[in-house]
C-alpha cells in the first residue's frame, strides 16, 4: 500500500508538471530528495507513457490529419507542412539532448543546477509576454529554433513546454499555433526518449520488482492529471497569462537555492 501511495503521488507530480511550463523532471528530482520518493526507472517509463497518451488524446484530430497527409505524401497543406517542420525541429532536439546527457549528466542532476534552471526558466517564461503574435505560419527557421529550445529542456528545471511555447511566441507565432506545434513536436521526442531508455536500461527494467498495479496506477494518474493540466495550460495561454508561471519558477528556484545554501537539503 505504501508503494502504491508513492506511485500515485509521483503520478500526480508528473501529470501536473509535465504539461504546465514548470518542468516535470525538476519536480521529480526535488520530490526524490525532499520527500524521499525515489523514482524507479520502471515508474519513470510508465509515467511518461501516461503523459504521452495525453497528447494522443488531446490532439487526436490534429494527429489524425497529419498521418492522413503523410499517407497521401501531401506536404503542401497546413497539416502536411507540419511533417517536415517536425522533422527539422526534432534534429536539434536529439543532438542537443544527447550531448547534454552524455557530457553533463552528473552536473544536470545536482539540485544547485536545478535551482538555477528553474530561475532561468522563469525568466524565459516572463520574457515571452513581449512576443508580438504576427502569424500562424511556421517556417524551417522557426521549427529549428523551437527544436533547439526543446533540446535544452533536457536540463531538469527547464520546462519543455515552457521553452518551446515561449520560443514560438517570441518568434511571432500566434499562441494557438505555438501551443499545437509545441506538443506535436514533443511526440517524437518523448517517444524516442522512452525507446532509448528501454533499450539502454532493459536489464534494469526486466529485473525490477515493481508490481504491475503500481505501474498501471502511476500511468493512469499521470494521464488523468496530465490531461487536466494541459487543458489548464491552454486556458492560461489563451488569456495571455502564460508568463504568470514565471513567478512560480522563480519562487521554487530561490527556495531551492536558499535551502542548499543554508544546508537544509
Amino acid at each position: 500500500m505504501e508503494q502504491l501511495i508513492k506511485t500515485v503521488i509521483l503520478g500526480i507530480i508528473q501529470g501536473l508538471t509535465e504539461w504546465l511550463p514548470i518542468s516535470s523532471t525538476g519536480h521529480l528530482k526535488v520530490a526524490e530528495r525532499l520527500l524521499g520518493l525515489p523514482v524507479p526507472l520502471v515508474f519513470d517509463v510508465a509515467l511518461h507513457m501516461g503523459t504521452l497518451a495525453v497528447i494522443l488524446i488531446f490532439f487526436r484530430s490534429d494527429i489524425k490529419e497529419v498521418f492522413a497527409a503523410f499517407a497521401r505524401l501531401d506536404f503542401k497543406t497546413d497539416y502536411g507542412w507540419l511533417i517536415p517542420l517536425i522533422v527539422v525541429g526534432v534534429i536539434p532536439t536529439v543532438i542537443i539532448g544527447l550531448l547534454l546527457d552524455v557530457f553533463f549528466e552528473s552536473a544536470l542532476q545536482s539540485l544547485s543546477t536545478i535551482a538555477l534552471a528553474f530561475i532561468i526558466c522563469g525568466f524565459v517564461l516572463y520574457v515571452a509576454k513581449f512576443g508580438r503574435e504576427k502569424t500562424d505560419k511556421i517556417g524551417f527557421k522557426e521549427a529549428l529554433l523551437v527544436g533547439v529550445a526543446q533540446g535544452l529542456a533536457v536540463v531538469p528545471g527547464l520546462s519543455r513546454s515552457g521553452l518551446t511555447i515561449a520560443a514560438a511566441l517570441l518568434l511571432g507565432i500566434r499562441r494557438k499555433q505555438a501551443f499545437k506545434f509545441s506538443f506535436l513536436l514533443s511526440m517524437p521526442a518523448v517517444t524516442g526518449a522512452l525507446a532509448w531508455t528501454v533499450y539502454t536500461e532493459f536489464d534494469e527494467l526486466a529485473a525490477s520488482n515493481v508490481g504491475l498495479v503500481e505501474v498501471v496506477a502511476g500511468a493512469a494518474v499521470a494521464l488523468v492529471v496530465g490531461y487536466t493540466a494541459l487543458k489548464l495550460l491552454w486556458r492560461v495561454l489563451a488569456k495571455g497569462k502564460f508568463h504568470f508561471f514565471a513567478f512560480y519558477c522563480w519562487v521554487l528556484g530561490v527556495f531551492l537555492a536558499l535551502a542548499l545554501f543554508y544546508g537544509f537539503i
